[in-house]
């Protein structure tokens, strides 16, 4: 059985006093049913990760580069993640490939690198409206799943996130029936791929403007084993009842 897990992502958001939502939500979530992972600003990682120690609360990265150490002047690496504390690391963003023009096989490499240092790669894929409206959401998503996931990829060490751009801070969200298709799909693709084992093992997550208000429609839809969650998760307030959504 695949575990469920709440993916909160700060984005550029939080200094060191917000930590106190971090430290709520431990409090908050003793010992959940589902895996709870908070990926802060890199500012925070070290604190984060020594905040929630003693809980089942992870901590990860938002972005790390391809080769371990280097001339990358303000880079992160994956080793200085794992060694900052974090366990995890979300690559491929839809705002790390359009305003850092990041593509597919970067993507790939990066995760072939998180990997080899033992972290978990989230990795996101997602379509724009424009390709949403032309009806090529399936083709996008193919393509970025076959670039972006290396062949290194397994149940322990990846988790898929589908992030339609246009529903990410916007207040809109694709109908439960949208996301169940491409949920779907990418499961079928990743068994084609992988074969039944990894390909059943792999979590896949939905991100897209999830709230506690449309959470536990979301978390009904088959292939969704949790969410990606943006401005949500910066609040243990609006973060907890997601989580409890996931619950059930």
């Amino acid at each position: 059985m695949r575990r469920k897990l709440a993916a909160g992502n700060w984005k550029m958001n939080g200094l060191r006093a917000a930590l106190s939502e971090l430290q709520a939500l431990a409090r908050a979530h003793p010992d959940p049913s589902v895996d709870i992972l908070v990926c802060p600003p890199a500012t925070l990682i070290v604190q984060a990760a020594a905040l929630v120690a003693d809980s089942p609360i992870q901590i990860g990265g938002q972005d790390c580069h391809p080769q371990d150490f280097g001339a990358h002047t303000g880079d992160i690496s994956a080793p200085m993640i794992q060694d900052s504390g974090a366990t995890s690391v979300i690559l491929g963003h839809s705002e790390r490939r359009e305003n850092h023009n990041e593509s597919s096989a970067l993507i790939r490499e990066k995760a072939r690198t998180a990997h080899a240092t033992g972290l978990i790669s989230v990795i996101c894929l997602g379509e724009s409206l424009a390709q949403r409206e032309a009806a090529n959401t399936l083709d996008i998503i193919a393509g970025q799943l076959s670039t972006s996931v290396p062949d290194t990829a397994t149940g322990l060490n990846t988790v898929v996130a589908y992030e339609p751009i246009w529903a990410i801070g916007t207040g809109l969200t694709p109908s439960t029936d949208q996301i169940g298709e491409v949920h779907d799909f990418i499961r079928t693709r990743l068994e084609k791929r992988f074969g039944s084992g990894v390909g059943l093992s792999i979590r896949l997550l939905y991100g897209g403007s999830v709230k506690p208000d449309n959470a536990a429609d979301i978390f009904a839809v088959s292939n969704v084993d949790g969410a990606l969650v943006g401005g949500a998760s910066l609040k243990e307030s609006d973060f907890s009842p997601i989580i409890k959504a996931l619950e059930g």
